[in-house]
C-alpha cells in the first residue's frame, strides 16, 4: 500500500506540471524542427534561438513539451536551445533495439552531427541526465559544460524508496497521467503506449554503474542541481560532485570550474517547476559568470 499510495502522489504531481507547461509550450514556437537519421531512428527535434548551443535530454516517459516549456523561453534569449526527443519518446518512434545509455547517448550524438554542431553545453533531468553522463564519456570533445538535474551515474544513486516504485511499477500505473495524453499526442504511434512503456519501465528496472573512474575523468566543468528532498541519495550527490572536482576548500585551491546547487523545498518532480531558481543557477554557469549570491 505504501509503494501504491507513492506512485498516486507521483501522478498528482505529474498532472500538476503537466496543467503548468501545456500553455507555456503553447506560446513557444520553435525556430526549426525534424527528423535525424541517426542509428535507425527517425530522431525528432526542436531547435529554439541563436548564440551558444545547448542541447536538452528528457526525462523517462517525457517529451520536449512536458520537461522543458518553462525553461526554454529562458534558455533561448540567449542561446541556440536543441531540445530532442529520445528513442520512443513523444515524436520518436520506437524501433527494434533494447534501449541502453550507450545507444541513447549515440543518437544524442548523432543528432548534433546531423545539425553541423561541433560541441555544445549539454542538459539532462532524471534519465537524461544519465545520459548526458553517458554521452560526456563516450564523445567528450562535443561537451563543453555538463548539467544534471536530479539524476545518478549509478542505479543505486536513486534513494531506496525510488529502486522500490522502479522495482514495482507497471505499465498500468501510468495509464491515468499526462504521460499518456502526451505520447498519444504526439506519437507517430500513439497505439504503441503500453508496448513503449514494457520496453522502458524494464530498462529503469536495470542495475547499472557508469563508473566511478569515468566520472572522474569527464575533463569539462559540471554543474550537479537537485532538490533538497528529491529522489537522489545525498551521500551520491556529494560524492558525483567530489569526482568531478568539486568539494574542496576553496579558500585555498580556490573555487573549482563545477558546481553543486540544492534547491530547497523541491521533490524530483517539482524541481522542474521551479524555472526562475533553475535559471538563476543555470545562467552563471554556462556564461561563465560568477553566481548571483557571489558578485
Amino acid at each position: 500500500m505504501k509503494i501504491i499510495s507513492l506512485i498516486q502522489q507521483l501522478i498528482l504531481l505529474l498532472t500538476s506540471l503537466f496543467i503548468s507547461t501545456v500553455s507555456v509550450h503553447a506560446q513557444s514556437t520553435p525556430k526549426s524542427t525534424g527528423y535525424a537519421p541517426v542509428n535507425g531512428l527517425k530522431m525528432y527535434y526542436e531547435v529554439y534561438g541563436e548564440g551558444k548551443p545547448i542541447v536538452l535530454l528528457h526525462g523517462s516517459y517525457m517529451t520536449i513539451g512536458l520537461n522543458w516549456s518553462q525553461l526554454m523561453p529562458e534558455l533561448s534569449k540567449s542561446h541556440k536551445v536543441i531540445a530532442v526527443e529520445m528513442q520512443g519518446h513523444g515524436h520518436t518512434a520506437d524501433i527494434d533495439r533494447a534501449p541502453s545509455y550507450k545507444a541513447l547517448a549515440d543518437d544524442v550524438a548523432g543528432v548534433l552531427k546531423h545539425l553541423k554542431i561541433d560541441s555544445a553545453d549539454v542538459l539532462g533531468y532524471s534519465l537524461g541526465g544519465t545520459v548526458a553522463y553517458q554521452f560526456a564519456i563516450d564523445h567528450p570533445t562535443m561537451v563543453n559544460k555538463l548539467i544534471i538535474i536530479s539524476s545518478v551515474y549509478k542505479y543505486k544513486g536513486w534513494q531506496p524508496e525510488v529502486l522500490d516504485i522502479l522495482k514495482t511499477m507497471s505499465p498500468e500505473f501510468l495509464d491515468a497521467t499526462p504521460l499518456k495524453t502526451e505520447y498519444e499526442r504526439t506519437s507517430p504511434k500513439p497505439g504503441n503506449w503500453r508496448a513503449f512503456l514494457t520496453k522502458f519501465i524494464e530498462f529503469d528496472k536495470k542495475d547499472f554503474d557508469l563508473g566511478e573512474d569515468k566520472i572522474r575523468n569527464i575533463r569539462k566543468p559540471v554543474l550537479i542541481i537537485n532538490g533538497d528532498n528529491d529522489g537522489v541519495d545525498k551521500e551520491h550527490i556529494f560524492k558525483s560532485y567530489k569526482l568531478v572536482g568539486g568539494s574542496v576548500f576553496a579558500d585555498m585551491t580556490g573555487v573549482p570550474p563545477s558546481r553543486l546547487a540544492i534547491v530547497p523545498a523541491t521533490s524530483h518532480v517539482t524541481l522542474m517547476m521551479e524555472t526562475q531558481k533553475l535559471w538563476a543557477i543555470i545562467q552563471p554557469f554556462i556564461d561563465n559568470v560568477a553566481p548571483l549570491s557571489l558578485q
